[in-house]
């Protein structure tokens, strides 16, 4: 009786500590700067930061897509609770503004996060639909995000892995640009699966 009341315990204190363990989310926070090499789906020519402010299930981005002749700033947020909200989505300048639905969850066992999107926009050659889900997840230290873009075009897959950067390796400007100079978008398809 004794040795059973024993192992009850064991397997409880056991089950107790998977749970807490379990239930532990990651943070996402941090400023982050992308691995071209490993990364995939993109411009060649793209490099990619991103500044992350994660509190509880609401994450904050600021993402600097850079290419030679160009550099743009997108910002944008996701709350995590799995409610479907309107936003509206980054277009190139000169294109129809699009209209969007969005829905970010946990994905099972709070290893990292899903955000689902819908966009619509008007077109002269009629409405376009596109759908894009973003998954992020930590793997040994490294942001990884996976987009699936379906949209009338066909239907892509991308891959981006981040590095954490220490502050002191995070440039305040591009070399040989001004501070503040933003110059024009790129193709839409670039602006579409350019930001995460």
């Amino acid at each position: 009786m004794r040795w059973k009341a024993r192992g009850s315990a064991v397997i409880g204190l056991a089950l107790a500590v998977g749970t807490g363990l379990a239930a532990q989310k990651p943070s996402f926070s941090g400023s982050w700067v992308m691995d071209r090499a490993r990364s995939f789906g993109m411009p060649g020519n793209m490099q990619q930061t991103m500044t992350v402010n994660h509190t509880a299930d609401q994450i904050d981005l600021e993402t600097k897509l850079i290419q030679p002749d160009n550099e743009r700033t997108v910002k944008d947020s996701y709350i995590l609770d799995g409610k479907e909200r309107e936003f509206t989505p980054q277009s190139p300048p000169g294109q129809p503004v699009p209209k969007g639905k969005r829905t970010a969850n946990w994905l099972p066992n709070g290893h990292g996060i899903v955000v689902n999107e819908v966009t619509t926009a008007e077109t002269p050659k009629g409405t376009v639909t596109s759908q894009l889900t973003r998954k992020w997840t930590l793997s040994n230290g490294e942001l990884v995000i996976d987009m699936y873009i379906d949209n009338p075009n066909g239907s892509f897959e991308t891959k981006r892995i981040f590095a954490k950067r220490r502050a002191e390796e995070i440039p305040l400007k591009r070399k040989g640009q001004a501070e503040g100079k933003l110059t024009t978008a790129p193709a839409l398809f670039s602006f579409q699966i350019g930001y995460c």
